[in-house]
């Protein structure tokens, strides 16, 4: 049994697909927490999948959807009511607490690139996510962390602005080049580990993308895949501070994203090497073609 926390996520809804695909040729069953059943796909119903409604901050709702799971996919959606340190170790809390409880032998999740950099104790939300690995790694559960780069998704969020200014913002250098991944990429390695589970231990899968790339680059490859001028526009990261604050979100979180975007500006995605085992398939090109133009479009 294969519990997947988050299904209808930019992650989760990928690498739900996936298994429904290649589970049952496995002889794996699948169960899902979800606060919103009727979000899932077609293909999630009549049967194929184990719906566990409710949030996996729950602890009820975790001691059922645990209860007989072989492996679990944790991903914690970012919440920015709470500080860094609520959002991402104390909403796992509940669920170490049933991953011993109920003997869960396996645990992938989603976390970050950082891991053993001068900069990581000082990276905001990434300091706060690696914490949370380390939360999971001490419950003794085998436990693999998907150390992603930033996500090519995170420009969905600048949609608007691409499609009625032909602008997308961040705070880094402009020619700051850094790994990017696609949010399928991660589902798909998060498939591998989930269905072949013989591996043991706690580590780090960092994931990147085929090459890195600067605002720059981004800018040049989005002007050549939606065909109209794309630029790219550097944000303060007092302005951002601002901004965020200005929309409610709370301040600490609000600091730990300033001190994310600071330690990527200072390098803190750039720590591993680009191997065969640490590439992921999507360009940002193809990611752009696929996903950003029909979006943009909408």
């Amino acid at each position: 049994m294969i519990v997947i926390t988050a299904p209808t996520g930019n992650i989760g809804r990928h690498l739900l697909a996936r298994l429904l695909e290649s589970a049952p040729a496995a002889g794996e069953r699948l169960r899902v927490i979800v606060r919103d059943p009727a979000r899932l796909p077609d293909a999630a119903h009549g049967g194929r999948v184990e719906v566990v409604a409710g949030s996996h901050a729950d602890a009820e709702v975790l001691d059922r959807a645990f209860e007989g799971a072989d492996a679990v996919f944790w991903l914690v959606p970012p919440d920015a009511s709470l500080p860094p340190h609520e959002t991402y170790s104390g909403f796992t809390r509940p669920a170490v607490e049933a991953l011993v409880t109920h003997g869960v032998g396996h645990v992938v999740c989603v976390s970050a690139l950082g891991r053993g950099t001068p900069l990581a104790d000082r990276a905001g939300l990434v300091t706060a996510t690696l914490a949370m690995d380390d939360l999971i790694a001490g419950t003794g559960v085998a436990h693999r962390a998907l150390a992603g780069a930033s996500f090519f998704e995170n420009l969905l969020e600048e949609c608007d602005a691409i499609r009625d200014r032909g602008v997308f913002t961040d705070t880094v250098d402009p020619d700051r080049k850094a790994p990017f991944v696609a949010a399928a990429d991660i589902a798909a390695a998060a498939e591998r580990l989930l269905l072949d589970r013989s591996w043991a231990g706690t580590g780090s899968v960092p994931l990147l993308g085929p090459q890195d790339l600067s605002p720059c680059d981004l800018a040049h490859i989005m002007t050549e895949q939606l065909g109209r001028p794309v630029r790219y526009e550097r944000q303060s990261l007092d302005e951002l501070h601002t901004t965020l604050v200005g929309h409610g979100l709370n301040e600490e979180f609000v600091q730990g994203i300033v001190d994310m975007k600071r330690a990527k500006d200072e390098g803190l995605d750039a720590g591993v090497l680009r191997t065969p085992d640490t590439t992921c398939a999507t360009g940002f090109a193809q990611w752009c073609a696929d996903t950003l133009l029909p979006a943009v479009r909408a």
